[in-house]
């Protein structure tokens, strides 16, 4: 009986961490909408903000960005080609491995995560800090 009410702990502390990412991810889609963005394309745009603030502007590979946003390849790829569309990212191949492709954030995308960061932060803030139930 102890290994069942263990394993049930298990699981029910799963489900709670599923609820709070699924909320989580609601709100900030919700919150992130107003500015033409979901909140993948918001990660897709901090992951290179991030990458540009610590390599000085370098791009960064498709196949690292799929490690920090968690998204299939393809679903990566139509979502850095819509990004792209908007004017926000650009594409280029790798000089290194001509298989490979860089993404890089334009001054627009730049502009635009620094607009929408605070709004994102705060969502988390709220969202993470606050009282759960």
């Amino acid at each position: 009986m102890a290994g069942n009410k263990s394993e049930r702990v298990l699981v029910d502390e799963w489900r709670d961490i599923l609820a709070l990412h699924a909320r989580t991810l609601c709100e900030l889609d919700r919150a992130l909408h107003q500015h033409g963005l979901g909140a993948s394309d918001f990660e897709v745009l901090d992951v290179l903000a991030e990458g540009a603030a610590e390599d000085g502007g370098a791009a960064c590979r498709v196949q690292e960005i799929a490690s920090r946003v968690h998204l299939s390849q393809s679903a990566l790829s139509r979502l850095i080609a819509r990004l792209e569309k908007d004017g926000l990212v650009c594409r280029g191949m790798c000089s290194e491995d001509r298989r490979g492709v860089r993404v890089t954030l334009t001054d627009k995308g730049r502009a635009v995560h620094a607009e929408v960061r605070p709004l994102q932060r705060s969502v988390l803030s709220r969202m993470l800090n606050g009282p759960q139930g």
